[in-house]
C-alpha cells in the first residue's frame, strides 16, 4: 500500500512538473516576436516608457510623431535617419520637417550611407535572407504579411540593400538599438510616412 502511495505521488509530482513546463514554454512562445533581421526573445515589459493600455501605443513624448523645426541643405521629401538621436526626419521645407521616433541597429549591425527608395509595400511579407538563417535556423522560410508579421504595416524599400523603413510589432523598442540594420517605426507612424513620400525618395542614415 505504501509502495502505491509512493508510486502515485511520483506519478502526480511528473505530471505537475510537465504542466509547468508546458505553461513555461507556452508562455515563452507567447512573447517570441521575430525582430527585422533575427529572432529574439521578448519579456513583455514596455521599454522607453512605452506604454500598451487597452490595445493603444503610448510612447514618450520625444518619440511621438510631430512637425519641429529643422534646417536643412536637402530638398522637401527627403529622408533623414539619425541613429544616434533614434529620430527620423522627413523634411518638410521652410525649415520644418515632421519627426518620428524610430528603433535602429544594435551594435555590429550599424551603417550609414544615402540611397533612395526603391519600393514601397503595404503588410509586406518577409523572407529572411540566408545569412539570417544561418545564425537562426529556427527561422521560417516565409512568413506573410499580417499583424504578427515582423515588418509591420508598411516597408519602404532603401535602394538594393537589405534594409527597410518599417513597422513593428514589438512598439515598445522605438527608442533602442534593437534590429539587425532595419530602422523601424509604430505601425501608424509608418503608414504615415508611407503616405508622404514617393519611390525614389532620397534617404540618407546617419
Amino acid at each position: 500500500m505504501l509502495r502505491k502511495s509512493r508510486a502515485v505521488l511520483a506519478a502526480t509530482a511528473c505530471i505537475l512538473s510537465l504542466t509547468v513546463f508546458t505553461d513555461a514554454a507556452n508562455a515563452a512562445q507567447r512573447f517570441f516576436l521575430f525582430n527585422n533581421n533575427t529572432s529574439s526573445l521578448s519579456d513583455g515589459r514596455p521599454r522607453s516608457e512605452v506604454r500598451l493600455k487597452s490595445g493603444k501605443v503610448r510612447l514618450a513624448p520625444q518619440f511621438k510623431r510631430q512637425v519641429v523645426a529643422y534646417n536643412s541643405k536637402q530638398s522637401a521629401g527627403t529622408i533623414i535617419v539619425n541613429t544616434g538621436e533614434k529620430y527620423l526626419y522627413l523634411v518638410l521645407g521652410d525649415g520644418q520637417a515632421m519627426r518620428y521616433g524610430i528603433g535602429t541597429a544594435r551594435s555590429g549591425f550599424e551603417w550609414s550611407g544615402t540611397h533612395r527608395l526603391s519600393s514601397k509595400r503595404e503588410w509586406p511579407g518577409w523572407t529572411p535572407p540566408a545569412e539570417m538563417k544561418r545564425r537562426q535556423p529556427g527561422l521560417p522560410n516565409y512568413m506573410p504579411g499580417g499583424i504578427n508579421n515582423p515588418l509591420g504595416a508598411r516597408a519602404l524599400y532603401i535602394g538594393s540593400t537589405l534594409y527597410r523603413i518599417h513597422g513593428t510589432n514589438e512598439p515598445w523598442t522605438i527608442g533602442q538599438n534593437v534590429s539587425s540594420g532595419c530602422i523601424r517605426m509604430v505601425n501608424a507612424d509608418v503608414e504615415d510616412l508611407y503616405e508622404r513620400v514617393k519611390i525614389g525618395a532620397k534617404v540618407i542614415v546617419l
